[in-house]
């Protein structure tokens, strides 16, 4: 089990993540992705469902046409965790350029 990143350690953890953003009103961070269409948004939701079953960690997601927004955060911890980061690391492997 890992626990809730915070201070320095949180610090670090989140600033290599390109375009990922801190909720305000919660421990969690957001992202927003783009897309030509509805397939190409659903087969980077279904590329990051997959993955995200290995890691035993899924993400909150809301889709509408060619747009996803992605909401990480860690519940047994009630906030952000190393398997967010980890999570968002292989996210950002797998987007549109745009958005990397």
């Amino acid at each position: 089990m890992t626990g809730r990143l915070s201070g320095e350690a949180r610090r670090l953890a989140l600033k290599d993540l390109h375009g990922w953003t801190e909720v305000e009103d919660r421990d969690a961070i957001r992202k927003t992705f783009h897309f030509a269409d509805f397939n190409e948004a659903f087969a980077f939701m279904a590329r990051i469902a997959l993955q995200a079953e290995k890691l035993d960690h899924h993400p909150e997601w809301f889709n509408v046409y060619n747009r996803v927004e992605i909401v990480l955060t860690s519940h047994d911890v009630e906030g952000v965790s190393s398997r967010d980061v980890t999570l968002a690391r292989f996210i950002d492997e797998v987007a549109p350029p745009r958005d990397k």
